[in-house]
């Protein structure tokens, strides 16, 4: 085999660190954003948050103020000692047009600053978190309460453990002694399935109601119980969960007015009860932490224009310390100035990386808001169909680009906050040859439902007659895959007595 040299001309797109990081920048959220501009900050030192740097100007021009009128003040108490007498001893009298700061102002001094050796520090309540509470915690705190033999206490906290967040019981009677059983201590006395039962049952007599159920039955048994003998049909209402709450399920009400023998309003309120209880009571006692969503751009009409601007509170601004570019001597090559200098290229390029992302959201962001004004005009039945595609198109960019930049992202409107990925649905053909956006047709089945009769609800061929009245060729099938997306139950679990 010959070897020779050949020149070859190609294009190769190549990722580099910077194209990485920008690459990263704008798909992350803005939670995760504000994570690495944290992260960024600690570790390079060549950057800093405008925000804190004004802030700490702030307070340093504040602490020089202070420190020039205690200054000041301790002046003009010397000045004072020299020409006041002696007032250790307490006077008989005060002059009546005097205060007593005048006299005492050691006393005054001392209440203002919060007494000797006393931590002035201001106390921040919202920086002391607690653990947030669980349903195990309000169930142990409970039993700690009442007065359980020890034998009884360790058959509590198995059963207490076998109990989910939902508050029901998932484990058998059987499992549960299987696992208290200690097989390294044989003369023990083994547990018997009544004693299980008995603790099991003064669990389910704490808060909330219906807890330690092991089915759905048993806990909305459990609620109904608890409520007043007084409560209007209650006794009905036990009586349909007790021995029809197959009928129940499916919602049949010919079937529990056939077996109850109710009269039609009675029926009615005895079954209103019955959903009032909660089905997942474990949730209510939850301490659960609100996760708080943070726009990237806010939406708002001014002058009969829309317009879309940057929030300002999702990306803090950034700059290079003026303090340590100062440092930085261009001829030096020491290893303290090559490590600024490497800093000081970082910083740059996370800025730059950093404005770019805010420009392409922004951009993003207002050819949405172009595309899809009917829906902020007139809501979501004027939605349009849209693809990334179109929006790629109209702003010279990649689509992959586009899918980062609407992954959660979110702007906040006047009609509510949503992600990008909102606006952007399949399309279903219309009679007269156009388009209908999927979220319009789910807006127009929502409305349809919510306009219903309860005692005759809409099926999903009925509501696929009216839309294509109204236009819209859609199947029932396809109406049947929107509607459960939506969490709306069938025709006959909606079905309600009139």
């Amino acid at each position: 085999m010959k070897q020779t040299i050949q020149l070859r001309l190609g294009q190769q797109l190549t990722m580099t660190p910077q194209l990485q990081q920008a690459i990263k920048l704008l798909q992350l959220s803005t939670l995760d954003l504000k994570r690495e501009i944290q992260e960024a900050l600690e570790s390079n030192l060549m950057l800093e948050s405008v925000e804190e740097a004004e802030a700490e100007a702030e307070v340093a021009m504040s602490e020089l103020d202070a420190a020039r009128d205690n200054a000041r003040r301790s002046q003009d108490a010397q000045a004072d000692n020299e020409v006041r007498p002696d007032q250790s001893s307490m006077p008989e009298e005060l002059p009546v047009d005097s205060s007593w700061g005048d006299t005492y102002e050691s006393y005054v001094a001392t209440i203002g600053s919060g007494g000797a050796g006393e931590d002035t520090t201001e106390l921040d309540p919202f920086a002391q978190h607690s653990r947030p509470q669980t349903l195990h915690d309000h169930l142990e705190w409970q039993l700690n309460l009442s007065r359980l033999a020890p034998r009884d206490r360790v058959i509590a906290d198995a059963v207490l453990d076998a109990i989910d967040a939902n508050g029901y019981l998932r484990a058998e009677i059987d499992e549960l002694l299987e696992a208290m059983a200690d097989p390294d201590d044989p003369d023990e006395e083994a547990l018997e399935r009544e004693e299980v039962e008995a603790v099991l049952h003064r669990i389910q007599a704490l808060d909330p109601p219906g807890v330690g159920a092991r089915s759905l039955s048993e806990c909305l048994l459990l609620q109904l119980r608890a409520l007043p003998v007084e409560e209007p049909h209650r006794d009905a209402a036990i009586a349909i969960c007790e021995r029809h709450f197959s009928a129940l399920s499916r919602n049949d009400l010919d079937d529990l007015r056939r077996h109850t023998k109710l009269p039609p309003d009675a029926l009615r309120d005895a079954l209103a009860l019955i959903r009032a209880m909660h089905p997942r009571p474990g949730s209510l006692v939850a301490d659960l932490r609100p996760a708080y969503v943070i726009p990237d751009v806010v939406v708002a009409k001014r002058n009969g224009t829309w317009t879309v601007e940057l929030n300002p509170e999702s990306t803090p601004r950034l700059r290079v310390n003026p303090g340590y570019l100062k440092l930085i001597r261009r001829a030096d090559d020491g290893p303290d100035n090559t490590c600024l200098k490497t800093h000081l290229q970082e910083a740059r390029w996370f800025i730059k990386s950093l404005a770019s992302r805010n420009d392409t959201v922004v951009r993003v962001a207002a050819k949405i808001v172009e595309l899809q004004q009917n829906f902020f005009e007139y809501g979501e039945e004027a939605m349009k169909p849209l693809v990334l595609r179109d929006v790629a198109d109209s702003l010279e960019l990649h689509e992959s680009t586009v899918s980062r930049v609407t992954t959660q992202k979110y702007m906040h409107t006047p009609r509510g906050t949503f992600e990008f990925k909102y606006f952007f649905s399949s399309h279903v053909n219309t009679a007269s040859g156009g388009e209908c956006s999927s979220t319009a047709i789910r807006a127009f089945i929502r409305k349809l439902v919510a306009a219903e009769t309860p005692s005759k609800p809409l099926s999903d061929n009925k509501i696929a007659g009216i839309l294509t009245e109204q236009g819209i060729n859609v199947a029932r099938r396809t109406v049947a895959k929107y509607r459960e997306a939506m969490g709306i139950p069938p025709s006959n679990e909606r079905k309600r007595l009139a």
